[in-house]
């Protein structure tokens, strides 16, 4: 597969192009964010994409890859995959996993390098579930509702690329710049309106807890578990909302290195009320601390309440 043509969120298990015979891609349908896997996915809404990219097969039938120039860039070329046995199958995943290796062994790793296919949520704009082109909802005062941007409005165009879906739109908000300005046209009762979406420090950032990328980050607390219930954390005297988890019967050598045991509920970090699910903690970890420094996991044993130290490695033992 060329990654150079067919360039998509790889932590997605389900993605579709739109192509012609010369590869040129006339649109994409599938995405998600932190939400359900299928939040955005209906047969509606790819019926309705479709539809757009037979248009613009009509209007371009012959065009050509704008990204395809020069060698095709494969998934077996990087080092990481040759790892792998023969003929092992490559996971879209991987393809980040195999990326991150790379980036950081030419030391051009960065940890921002992590908020990629941002939500169009990230800069105002909510998307019909079935009408993918349509807006749904606008967040008062976001770059969206500034320039004027209205539910039920049509997007035509986001930062140059074509929107007929959710996924189109990420698609084109990853491609845009760390900040700055993008450009969007919409109609609206037959008119076409254009602006300029004014983007924030930090307006790619969002949760990437459900990314099976995030467990390669580091470093790695090394728990998992099931996240309570309400009730379960209402007998604990803990907020509805508050992390509590049960660790796992597999117990990482990590884990058991600093007393954690198979059952034991972990409640968070000493000095941090943390209001996330099990998920959304290890990622909280690999984004706020670094390989070698020490935290204290709070945790409840039966009647005992603990408070176990532990240095946060690069990598889990088993």
């Amino acid at each position: 597969m060329n990654l150079n043509v067919f360039d998509f969120d790889y932590d997605l298990t389900w993605m579709s192009f739109f192509t012609n015979a010369n590869e040129h891609i006339y649109g994409r349908y599938g995405g998600r964010d932190t939400g359900d896997a299928e939040a955005h996915l209906s047969l509606a809404g790819l019926k309705q994409a479709l539809r757009r990219a037979l248009e613009a097969h009509r209007r371009d039938p012959d065009g050509k890859p704008s990204r395809a120039s020069g060698p095709a860039s494969t998934p077996e070329q990087y080092p990481a995959a040759r790892r792998l046995k023969a003929g092992a199958c490559i996971h879209c995943h991987q393809v980040n996993d195999f990326r991150r290796e790379a980036l950081k062994v030419a030391g051009n790793w960065r940890l921002e390098n992590v908020w990629v296919y941002p939500p169009p949520e990230n800069v105002g704009i909510s998307l019909d579930r079935d009408q993918g082109d349509r807006v749904a909802a606008v967040a008062a005062n976001s770059p969206a509702g500034r320039i004027g941007l209205r539910a039920g409005d049509r997007l035509q165009s986001l930062n140059g690329q074509p929107v007929a879906s959710f996924a189109d739109a990420q698609y084109a908000l990853h491609r845009a710049p760390v900040g700055g300005a993008i450009p969007i046209s919409w109609q609206r009762a037959g008119r076409t309106l254009k602006g300029d979406l004014s983007l924030a420090d930090g307006w790619r950032k969002a949760d990437i807890s459900w990314r099976a990328s995030m467990w390669g980050l580091d470093p790695s607390p090394g728990v998992h578990g099931q996240d309570l219930t309400a009730a379960e954390k209402k007998a604990l005297g803990l907020p509805a909302d508050h992390l509590a988890f049960r660790q796992g019967g597999w117990v990482t050598k990590q884990a058991r290195a600093v007393g954690i045991r198979e059952g034991d509920v972990i409640t968070g970090i000493e000095g941090e009320t943390l209001a996330m699910n099990v998920r959304q903690f290890n990622a909280y970890v690999r984004l706020n601390y670094q390989v070698g420094d020490r935290i204290v996991l709070q945790v409840i044993r039966g009647k005992e309440r603990l408070s176990l130290p532990m240095v946060l490695p690069a990598r889990v033992s088993f």
